[in-house]
């Protein structure tokens, strides 16, 4: 490496970080031992008809130390809780039909980590087809969601506030096919997270940001990877910023549309920090995908660059990520596929 210049040892480090990503995420044995196709099965409805009326309530109800698959079914509605999956409490999915009406709603800011409508503190935690949201406004800081658990997943969600709407705080992390709005650093964290097929939608008005990924030390394994992305909004928005020195994003067959700053990136008033984040683009399409007008210390990256860091590997995926399951058991009583609830 010593012949390399900054900008390929740069990429070098990215790519050698996946290694070892892979192996200081790989699941506990416990989940090696539990059946993934069965999972237990809670109901929550309104109505009353379910088995509580609180999503809260039915987290609560896991024991601690949890060692099956629990399947927290969500019917439609408004539930307007703050929630909080306790770090005991592994292997639950929180699931809705459909995010347009099925929406967990809180209205709380002021502080990053107290404010969040849903905070996932557990391991192994699935979201699915839901719409998480926080209704603050845009007098500061109001998570939605706060991601603190290693090994989660979210799939088909909405996920909506103005400044930092997404607190992927650390952990190893997967978002497909999901909606993310807000304005300011509306994603933002330290973990090793991979978006695929997702759509960020800036609301900001003047120059916001997408992300402010928080890595502070060249030792951390964390990076933010958006993958097959599409990206829109109403004003104009930097691709990210950096809240940690060693920030590192990249965006990679990603639509861009015209709300894309022609520079791109901003370096938070702390030229310093040029010289230390990876912000990197791979093959990205769109108006605002034009890079002439980009700043120096992005880069452009090459097909064998890019390759290490566009597969799930990333995150070490292909010995967590888990299918949904395809029976449920109420008590000792096992549901069939296709058998109502």
């Amino acid at each position: 490496m010593a012949h390399m210049g900054s900008a390929t040892m740069k990429v070098y480090a990215a790519a050698s970080y996946i290694v070892v990503i892979l192996a200081h995420f790989i699941p506990t044995a416990t989940a090696g031992s539990i059946d993934m196709s069965t999972a237990i099965l809670i109901r929550v409805d309104q109505s009353g008809i379910g088995d509580f009326k609180k999503i809260q309530d039915a987290i609560d109800s896991v024991p601690s130390n949890n060692s099956e698959l629990v399947y927290i079914w969500v019917k439609p509605g408004t539930y307007r809780e703050k929630i909080v999956v306790p770090a005991d409490k592994p292997f639950i999915t929180l699931s809705g039909t459909q995010p347009s009406n099925t929406i967990i709603t809180w209205n709380d800011g002021g502080n990053i980590m107290d404010s969040p409508t849903l905070t996932v503190l557990a391991s192994d935690f699935v979201g699915r087809y839901l719409t998480i949201q926080n209704t603050f406004g845009s007098e500061g800081q109001a998570v939605a969601l706060r991601v603190s658990g290693d090994r989660a997943a979210f799939y088909g969600c909405r996920i909506l506030s103005y400044q930092d709407t997404l607190l992927d705080d650390t952990g190893s992390h997967y978002y497909s096919n999901c909606y993310i709005e807000g304005a300011t650093d509306f994603i933002c964290g330290n973990a090793a997270s991979l978006f695929e097929r997702c759509h960020l939608h800036s609301i900001s008005t003047k120059k916001g940001s997408i992300t402010a990924q928080h890595r502070d030390f060249a030792s951390e394994n964390t990076g933010f990877v958006f993958l097959g992305c599409k990206i829109t909004g109403v004003g104009t928005t930097f691709l990210g910023r950096p809240w940690g020195a060693y920030s590192r994003v990249l965006y990679a067959f990603t639509y861009m549309s015209g709300v894309v700053a022609p520079a791109g990136w901003d370096d938070w008033a702390d030229p310093s920090k040029q010289s230390t984040v990876f912000y990197a683009e791979y093959k990205c399409y769109g108006p605002g995908a034009d890079r002439s007008m980009r700043v120096g210390w992005s880069q452009n990256l090459s097909s064998d660059d890019a390759a290490p860091l566009l597969t799930k590997d990333m995150i070490g995926g292909s010995s967590w990520l888990r299918p949904a399951p395809t029976s449920f058991k109420r008590g000792s009583t096992i549901i069939k596929p296709g058998s109502k609830f």
